[in-house]
């Protein structure tokens, strides 16, 4: 006798069911709370320290950005949950289904095994987003403190690290649909986590590619998102990865399609996924969200530079560890990047760490090419970058606008002790022993 409600409705109260029944996920929800906790009020005290408490010397605090002085770092605590928590959580949905035998049940509603995973998906990631209401509720705090709160930005950070969740959860249903055993896919899951630090490493040690394609693995990406970036290029690549991982898990939830079928059938979603990674590459736009515009030149800047129209190329001689190098890139190469898409930068050196490289003639040399033109500098601050440009381009340098100045405040964490450490862990004790029994 088949159900009257509808066959997906049913998947989704039932996949609702085995999450608000798992302890995996009733210990997500107990630990983000006093995590989420040591990261906001280390960051406030942090922040209220540089912005004059206790003596600081005033005005230090003038140049202080809620984004990077506290929402990053409050909001880093889901970074680490998402990646040592949720798997679990994700994992047990698809392989608890396998042990209760429920899978069989699904197979019996005539339903597509990417509509199943669809929905287990779903109901992972509505389980995350309660998950995130700690955070959520740091920011109400930060707010009665008197605090500035800059919408945008802080759009832009909660939906990176729900970006960065939607890949930690297709990667867990992946690995629980190729694998029999719970254990076997957090171990594959975790392997796949250290081995895109492992690229991360690479990428600042070694330079090149693996500098590049460092830049798209999660960490990277919400990096981005925690300084008010949006590349497009960035989400693309997300979403991809999400959509291949959701992929795979339907097909190997398949039982009773042969393993060389699916083998073939992963492989050719695997092919598709890469071309569509590499075309999306190609995307350039970008968007900076940050009331600093901490990833852009000024306004004034910016209508100056997109004047040039012949190509750029700057070569940079130095080493992919030396300080000097990641300040350049950071402060002047990667705003001219979103800017000025002609732009070429070469990076030029013999070692890695650049140690044994300073005595030599050239090391330290950054040498622009524009128009049929060359000069040389060795200042790595965006101001040096910009002025070496607009001679060479001959361009007026405009007019210096005012800058960000700030939000400092001054303010201890009060009351943020008593809710993360005593009032959340209390509530979820609570809510999961009355849920628990009441649901089994």
């Amino acid at each position: 006798m088949h159900s009257p409600r509808p066959a997906f409705l049913w998947l989704l109260d039932k996949e609702w069911r085995e999450l608000v029944v798992s302890k995996a996920w009733w210990v997500l929800l107990l630990a983000i709370g006093p995590l989420v906790g040591v990261s906001f009020i280390s960051a406030v005290h942090t922040y209220a320290e540089v912005s004059g408490l206790n003596g600081t010397a005033a005005g230090v605090g003038e140049a202080l950005s809620p984004l990077i002085g506290v929402w990053a770092p409050t909001f880093s605590a889901l970074e680490l949950a998402a990646v040592f928590l949720l798997p679990f959580v994700a994992i047990r949905l698809v392989s608890g289904d396998r042990q209760s035998g429920a899978l069989k049940l699904e197979l019996q509603q005539g339903m597509g095994s990417f509509v199943r995973i669809a929905a287990k998906a779903i109901v992972a990631l509505a389980g995350w987003l309660l998950a995130m209401l700690p955070a959520l509720s740091a920011i109400l705090l930060w707010k009665s403190y008197g605090g500035s709160v800059y919408g945008p930005e802080l759009v832009t950070l909660i939906g990176g690290h729900v970006l960065n969740a939607g890949l930690t959860i297709a990667l867990g249903v992946a690995t629980a649909s190729l694998t029999e055993h719970p254990s076997t896919a957090a171990i594959l899951t975790l392997s796949f986590t250290v081995g895109t630090w492992v690229i991360n490493f690479f990428g600042a040690v070694q330079g090149g590619w693996w500098e590049r394609v460092s830049g798209y693995t999660p960490a990277a990406m919400v990096a981005e998102f925690q300084h008010g970036l949006v590349r497009l290029s960035t989400v693309l690549i997300a979403a991809i990865l999400i959509v291949t991982g959701l992929g795979l898990a339907a097909i190997w939830l398949r039982l009773g399609v042969a393993v060389s079928s699916r083998v073939c059938e992963s492989a050719a979603v695997g092919l598709l996924a890469a071309v569509a990674i590499f075309a999306s590459t190609f995307a350039t736009a970008s968007w900076d969200t940050s009331e600093s515009r901490s990833n852009s030149f000024s306004e004034a800047d910016e209508r100056a530079l997109r004047t040039i129209q012949a190509p750029l190329r700057i070569e940079v001689h130095l080493a992919v560890e030396d300080p000097r190098r990641l300040d350049l890139e950071h402060r002047a190469l990667s705003k001219l990047r979103r800017l000025m898409p002609k732009l070429q930068v070469d990076y030029v050196s013999a070692t890695s760490i650049g140690l044994f490289e300073q005595t030599k003639a050239g090391y330290g040399e950054i040498w622009y090419f524009l128009g049929g033109h060359s000069a040389m500098s060795r200042v790595t601050t965006s101001e040096g970058v910009l002025e070496t440009i607009y001679s060479l381009a001959g361009i007026t340098p405009p007019k210096e606008e005012e800058t960000f100045r700030g939000h400092p405040l001054a303010v201890p964490p009060k009351g943020a002790g008593a809710i993360f450490y005593v009032l959340w862990p209390v509530l979820i004790s609570v809510s999961g022993i009355i849920i628990r029994k009441r649901l089994k």
